[in-house]
């Protein structure tokens, strides 16, 4: 993640003479830092961090999206003052708004750079890079990509790989990591399939020989899915709930160190993707879908008209982009996002199996997309290839 007590960078881009001045937004999504930090390390040029926080009555719902800083808690963020930057890149809905402000401050001159999808206003961003998740137009300045740009952090993973060792080693092997996220649209994830996770992992603990179960929350888990995963946890497994103030002894990287096996809830890109950038065996746990009865038609007219990744040659599918468009330009629906499509493309590259399907031996190598995005940013400054 984006470390903002390394004010050395900052120091560093303001020291650069020629240097293009880059500003990255740090949002307090960790999944989304991810991507970004990727990116940063890419392009190696100078940056400077501008941390900002949501106000506590958007940090669930999303605010208005416009050019403003209306839904900040300005007391607690970094001020964004002249000279404005060169580029802004961000990551998520709730700093598109920032950065389109800040372009407007510049009079047009700051580029911008997005990864997710914007609510509106699609051709007001230099780049706006999506993954196979978010149903994005194939327009000039939008930047496809099968997957996120999050990776593990591979020294943490080393360091707790001799750490946790110790720790790990009286456990019957195999050791299947469950790693559970939480709900998000348009899933269900209450405590009845948090009883079920844990059915169907002890399944494949016993049908391969007994073994471990290591269950671990994580920040976005809500109680009532911990509790009843605490509630039905089998009398082989472990447990770990997430607590914000960091206490106890969190096993996530030992489990990226050691585990033979990983069940990842499908809600969660960061964790599926980490999982499959270290080659290790992915079993996704499909979530039911719930749509509420009011967004029931806008969901599926978003899923009709918006071209999921991989199908933008289909003809059908080609006679339906100015349909999108449109209804976008109008604000009548914004475009989709469906984590169905990630889980496709980790199938579909051998890169994970649904938990329940036989699972490969060894998965290929993840493809590392960073590299084309960084020479897209370089060419949107004007720099050659680094």
């Amino acid at each position: 993640m984006v470390d903002l007590a390394q004010s050395q960078v900052a120091e560093a881009a303001a020291a650069t003479p020629g240097a293009p001045r880059i500003w990255t937004l740090v949002s307090e999504k960790p999944g989304d830092m991810a991507q970004v930090q990727a990116i940063l390390d890419a392009l190696a040029l100078p940056w400077e961090p501008k941390r900002l926080i949501v106000d506590q009555r958007w940090q669930i719902a999303n605010p208005p999206f416009r050019p403003d800083l209306d839904h900040l808690d300005r007391a607690r963020s970094d001020r964004l003052v002249p000279p404005w930057p060169d580029l802004v890149i961000a990551s998520g809905r709730r700093m598109a708004g920032p950065q389109l402000w800040i372009k407007q401050q510049s009079g047009g001159r700051t580029k911008l750079v997005l990864i997710g999808r914007p609510r509106r206003w699609l051709d007001r961003f230099d780049l706006v890079i999506g993954t196979s998740q978010y149903r994005l137009p194939p327009k000039p300045n939008v930047l496809r990509l099968d997957l996120p740009l999050m990776r593990p952090a591979i020294e943490a993973v080393a360091k707790a790989r001799e750490e946790w060792a110790p720790k790990l080693a009286s456990l019957p092997r195999p050791l299947i990591a469950v790693l559970v996220g939480g709900q998000t649209k348009p899933f269900r994830f209450d405590a009845e399939v948090a009883r079920d996770l844990m059915r169907r992992s002890q399944a494949l603990a016993e049908a391969e020989g007994g073994g471990t179960l290591y269950v671990t929350t994580s920040r976005r888990t809500p109680k009532p899915v911990a509790d009843a995963l605490a509630a039905a946890l089998p009398a082989n497994a472990r447990l770990y709930l997430w607590r914000p103030d960091g206490g106890g002894e969190n096993p996530y990287f030992g489990l990226l160190a050691h585990a033979d096996r990983f069940i990842v809830t499908g809600d969660s890109a960061s964790m599926m993707v980490e999982v499959a950038r270290l080659g290790r065996p992915l079993l996704i746990y499909d979530l039911p879908r719930r749509v509420g009865r009011g967004d029931r038609f806008h969901y599926a007219l978003a899923q009709l008209v918006h071209v999921p990744s991989g199908m933008e040659g289909v003809w059908w599918r080609r006679l339906l982009h100015p349909v999108g468009d449109l209804l976008y330009r109008y604000a009548a629906i914004g475009y989709s996002r469906d984590l169905g499509d990630l889980h496709q493309v980790l199938i579909r590259r051998g890169l994970a199996t649904r938990l329940g399907d036989p699972t490969p031996p060894r998965p290929p190598e993840a493809v590392d997309e960073v590299a084309l995005v960084a020479e897209r940013i370089r060419a949107l400054l004007g720099l050659g290839k680094s």
